[in-house]
């Protein structure tokens, strides 16, 4: 995404992450930030990117930062429904200045609907698409997936499909447009194959019933002789083989799997059978077989697992250990992220360079 011009309007919540994201592939992403703002826990989601000090309550600010937004390709914001606009900064205003500009919104609800000026978190964001209810042990409460299906995977990344499928139509069309992205919409289209399921029978509304919430013995996590887990995803007749080998079970001696009755009793053996060894134990020896169990290691324990040390999937920066860029490319690697930016600059000193804007053929147009 080189030459990808981005302005971000900084806020707490998933409109930041989306940015990272255009941020680690390449795009030059500039934030516009009140002054004197702390630092705060998520500012590594800030990484590789300009900032610009702008008093959006300042109508001189606001000229300048649209003069911004005028040589931009995207415009970032997540605030609630209608507070852009009060700033002068709504999408009527930056596509009166940059016909072309691609104004991506991002919030909860979205920017209409009853709950559209609600707020919320992820885990209100999950409640209400059947999410929530799915996850959790049968006659136990839902459990929260923490914060990543609803605010950065239905939000933020459904984001970024939407600026990248804006620019592509605006290749053809020269025109930009408003991508309007609600946590609770993409969240509900992340389950997509849950819905499938359910429409063909398979999948029933009661919790701790189906195949990928838990309930089933072989698809499940097991407590080790340590007190540390495995997961085991052995879904297919071949893998559970495999497993129950490499744990050292005769198949013809265990109760069916494909009788649910006696998945409690399947349960106990393979619960059994883990609490033998140790965590790592099981995993040297899962590591030679192609079964689907894995050990489940900590935020601490990740960075070290020999498959991230080859793919290069972590690394310290700005003396944070944190994941690198996940796409893989393989003429135009994504350059490693710098760290978050800690000086501001005016908004008048951005873009100097770049005041003759580009079409997307490359082509210059004034």
């Amino acid at each position: 995404m080189a030459g990808l011009r981005v302005v971000e309007l900084v806020n707490a919540g998933p409109s930041g992450y989306a940015a990272m994201v255009l941020s680690d592939l390449g795009a030059e992403v500039v934030c516009v930030q009140r002054p004197g703002l702390p630092r705060s826990a998520d500012d590594q989601i800030r990484r590789g990117r300009t900032l610009v000090a702008a008093d959006l309550s300042d109508p001189d600010s606001v000229a300048e930062v649209l003069d911004l937004i005028a040589r931009a390709d995207v415009l970032v914001e997540g605030f609630r429904p209608g507070v852009a606009e009060r700033l002068g900064l709504g999408p009527d205003d930056c596509l009166a200045r940059n016909p072309r500009l691609v104004y991506a919104r991002v919030t909860g609800w979205g920017q209409y609907g009853p709950r559209s000026g609600q707020a919320g978190h992820d885990i209100n964001f999950l409640a209400p698409t059947g999410i929530l209810h799915a996850m959790g042990r049968p006659n136990d409460r839902p459990v929260p997936p923490l914060n990543l299906i609803g605010g950065f995977a239905g939000g933020s990344m459904f984001l970024v499909v939407g600026i990248l499928s804006a620019l592509w139509e605006r290749a053809a069309s020269g025109r930009g447009q408003v991508v309007d992205v609600a946590a609770a919409d993409g969240a509900a289209l992340l389950a997509q194959f849950n819905w499938s399921l359910r429409g063909s029978g398979a999948w029933s509304d009661r919790r701790g019933e189906n195949l990928v919430d838990g309930s089933c013995p072989y698809l499940d996590t097991y407590e080790c002789a340590d007190g540390r887990y495995m997961a085991v995803g052995a879904f297919e007749k071949k893998f559970y083989g495999r497993t129950l080998d490499a744990l050292g079970l005769d198949e013809a001696a265990v109760p069916d799997r494909g009788d649910r009755e006696n998945w409690p009793a399947l349960r106990e053996i393979l619960a059994a059978r883990f609490r033998t060894r140790t965590r790592d134990e099981w995993a040297e020896i899962f590591d030679t077989v192609d079964a689907c169990v894995t050990p489940v290691l900590t935020f601490g324990e990740a960075p070290a697992d020999p498959h991230f040390i080859a793919r290069n999937t972590f690394a310290e920066l700005d003396e944070v250990v944190q994941p690198l860029p996940a796409a893989r490319f393989s003429r135009t690697p994504a350059p490693t992220p710098s760290a978050p930016p800690r000086i501001s600059v005016a908004p008048r000193h951005m873009w100097r360079e770049h005041d003759t804007a580009r079409s997307d053929s490359g082509e210059e147009y004034p």
